[in-house]
């Protein structure tokens, strides 16, 4: 059933995650920026500096998410349009939303359902963004 390496759409796979890459650029600079900052209670304290794990870290963490989807999207026999919304809604909702929330509901997030608000639509986006590409491609 996973056997499946050689039958990937890479082309797909390479879409998908350039359009999750972009679609983070948008997001969380320009997007929720202002609010992202006031979900994590740091209203007054200095941008904290940028670094390669800051930087190239959720970059990673794309590329990863984006793979397991088409690994599971090629295991699944997901061929559809339909289908691969989906998809891409079940993962984006019942793993990457429920994470999302799951991770910041701890002491150290002082507003961890807006944070949770502000994050998750972004992972159901592209997550059906990604499923439909790697499908269609």
């Amino acid at each position: 059933m996973f056997d499946v390496l050689s039958d990937l759409s890479w082309l797909g796979f390479a879409l998908a995650t350039l359009a999750s890459i972009a679609l983070a650029g948008l997001w969380f600079p320009v997007l929720i920026a202002k609010p992202y900052v006031v979900a994590l209670g740091r209203e007054e304290a200095p941008a904290p500096a940028s670094n390669l794990v800051t930087n190239l870290g959720p970059i990673v963490c794309l590329v990863v998410v984006t793979f397991t989807s088409a690994v599971l999207l090629e295991a699944l026999q997901v061929t559809s349009t339909g289908d691969a919304v989906l998809f891409g809604l079940i993962v984006g909702v019942g793993y990457l939303s429920a994470m999302t929330f799951q991770i910041a509901i701890n002491p150290n997030f002082p507003r961890p359902l807006f944070y949770g608000v502000l994050n998750a639509p972004f992972f159901v986006l592209s997550s059906v963004v990604s499923a439909v590409i790697i499908t269609r491609t």
